[in-house]
């Protein structure tokens, strides 16, 4: 921390708040329980061994690890030690994570036995000088240049390394599906992350009492940043592996006083099938949804079951960028279907293909501008070029969302789909979320997407996936006979596929590409 006092990299949100509350409770997990000052003493520990075994300013630390104490650890410590951390998801496949690996290029590797196991041979011959950190107990014969874990948290200094970077320094690498199928590493620098935690915590009016549960992965940005804001805030974070075990969750709730809840439409779709005395929440504060629009149905429905006690934010944004808009949550009588306004210290614009602002009501592209657009696509620069293009002003960068929006006259924001997404069906353009929100309105349904099929003489036809609610038996014809009463004949589904659940991807979202079929 700078001698004003400010905060200006990541983890002196952690420095910072263990020296306002050093035996405050930072981080719950699994019966374990972290003080702010114990985190940072294990966060510099680790960061000492990471700089010995080689790492420095500007390299990358791949952390493969599931939601834990040590993954949490060790996202501070690459930060203290200069590097930027890459957090992969627990479930990816061996192979994967070699072209990762391959791509980003890391000094380090904080890994456990059973996937070290997986990449092991393959991974010597393709970075022969890989340190691994290795979290747990060690195989009968480690690799070279690997350590426990541990041995760093029980013999290395405890005190703060030197700081080694600016907030214009690479944070993280936070890797995201691209349109071709290949991940995308999204590079943050420490000012990015900074702006974008400093306005989402300003406008879900978060402090140090607050308590915020988190069964996202933490290789997921949303998840990630519940991490990072709580420790920004000096409040507590109850960390959960998942979401697998609804109940359990709830009881932990309970138990720990949970102030704040995030989560993504699959697991409210979850919460809003339990009987509602399951969902009895004294100390909820707030609810915040991204990732997918919550259907406007599940709103008012969990309104219903908390009152106006919990206030409840709708909100959108990319990996590109954070967060970028939210409603406020006392507008969600008058505009139940926005995703809001711009978070502080950003602006947004909608714009036609070539560029220029429409007025309100008219579709257009939504354009971000601010602190929290990130510097772009790790080893790409023609994607980046293509999805970061200049500024108004010289050397700054915009980020074209590649979603389509409407803003109203009051300046509140519409998401109408993104541009790959959007259907095209006998000559009309249809967004799937529409016909997405109609079928969430049929009382039997309790969770959709549309896809288009494509076809040889109407370009494209409309396909709904639907998820029954328990003990609902209606059939294709219902579905579509409650459409038409709800829809503009175009937009109507061809078809209808029944799932008893729907694919989603590693971060909660519906995967509509494993929906989509050929002709």
């Amino acid at each position: 921390m700078s001698r004003s006092g400010a905060v200006r990299l990541v983890h002196q949100f952690l420095e910072h708040s263990a020296q306002r509350f050093p035996n405050k409770t930072a981080l719950v997990f699994r019966g374990q329980r972290l003080t702010y000052a114990a985190l940072e003493r294990s966060a510099n520990a680790l960061a000492h061994g990471l700089v010995e075994k080689g790492v420095t300013r500007g390299d990358r630390v791949i952390v493969w690890h599931a939601n834990s104490v040590e993954t949490c650890v060790a996202i501070f410590a690459i930060l203290k030690a200069g590097a930027a951390f890459v957090v992969i998801n627990p479930t990816t496949r061996g192979d994967k994570l070699l072209r990762l690996v391959q791509d980003c290029r890391p000094a380090a590797l904080l890994t456990d036995s059973r996937h070290l196991g997986q990449v092991e041979q393959s991974l010597w011959t393709l970075a022969p000088g890989l340190a691994v950190i290795l979290i747990g107990e060690p195989p009968p014969s480690p690799g070279p240049n690997v350590t426990p874990y541990a041995q760093f948290l029980t013999e290395l200094p405890h005190s703060p390394p030197a700081v080694r970077c600016i907030d214009r320094d690479l944070a993280a690498l936070i890797y995201t599906s691209g349109s071709t199928g290949g991940p995308k590493g999204v590079m943050s620098a420490h000012y990015n992350m900074v702006a974008a935690a400093t306005a989402i915590t300003e406008y879900l009016e978060n402090t140090s009492d607050d308590i915020i549960i988190n069964v996202l992965p933490l290789a997921f940005d949303y998840g990630l940043y519940q991490l990072l804001m709580a420790s920004l805030i000096g409040g507590t974070l109850v960390l959960e592996s998942s979401f697998a075990f609804p109940l359990e969750i709830l009881d932990r709730m309970r138990q720990e006083h949970v102030t704040g809840l995030p989560g993504v439409p699959s697991i409210f779709a979850m919460l809003l099938q339990l009987p509602p005395e399951q969902l009895v929440l004294p100390d909820l504060r707030y609810i915040t949804n991204t990732g997918a629009a919550l259907p406007v149905n599940h709103i008012q429905r969990l309104r219903e079951i908390f009152g106006s006690a919990v206030r409840i934010y709708s909100m959108y944004g990319q990996t590109e960028c954070k967060r970028t808009l939210y409603l406020p949550p006392e507008e969600l009588d008058r505009r139940p279907g926005s995703v809001g306004i711009p978070i502080p210290n950003e602006e947004v614009f909608v714009v036609d293909e070539q560029g220029r602002e429409v007025p309100p009501g008219v579709v257009g592209e939504l354009v971000v501008r601010g602190a929290n657009v990130m510097l772009g696509y790790w080893g790409q620069p023609e994607e980046s070029a293509r999805t970061f293009p200049p500024g108004p002003l010289p050397g700054e960068r915009l980020l074209r969302t590649g979603d389509l929006f409407r803003r109203d006259e009051d300046g509140f924001l519409y998401f109408v789909g993104r541009q790959d997404d959007i259907i095209k069906s006998r000559g009309q353009k249809v967004s799937p979320k529409e016909v997405e929100a109609a079928l969430f309105r049929i009382e039997e349904v309790a969770d959709a997407a549309v896809v288009g099929v494509e076809h040889s003489i109407w370009g494209q036809t409309i396909e709904a996936h639907v998820v029954l609610r328990a003990g609902a038996v209606p059939d294709e014809k219902y579905i579509i006979r409650c459409c038409k009463q709800m829809l503009e004949d175009f937009m109507v589904p061809d078809s209808v596929i029944f799932h008893s659940a729907l694919p989603k991807t590693d971060s909660g979202k519906t995967d509509r590409s494993s929906l989509r079929r050929p002709e």
